[in-house]
């Protein structure tokens, strides 16, 4: 991976992991502070997490369930 490349990759019944030099904006445009360039976030898919928009791992409680490929019928 070049150092300018992010990842972005959905995990089976999980969350999104995001690996890369990135910015993570809210919806009014305004920065979520990470800290450092190059990282690694983990974004929750499950919509149940305290941490929101992180992850943290309430999906295995509430045994969410998603692919980690694109779903039959989605356009890219």
């Amino acid at each position: 991976m070049a150092d300018s490349d992010t990842v972005i990759t959905p995990y089976r019944d999980g969350p999104l992991l995001v690996r890369g030099s990135f910015k993570l904006l809210d919806q009014d445009g305004d920065e979520i502070e990470l800290g450092g360039r190059e990282q690694t976030i983990a974004l929750c898919r499950c919509g149940k997490s305290r941490l929101r928009p992180f992850c943290d791992g309430t999906h295995n409680v509430i045994r969410f369930r998603a692919p980690s490929n694109a779903e039959n019928g989605r356009v890219s």
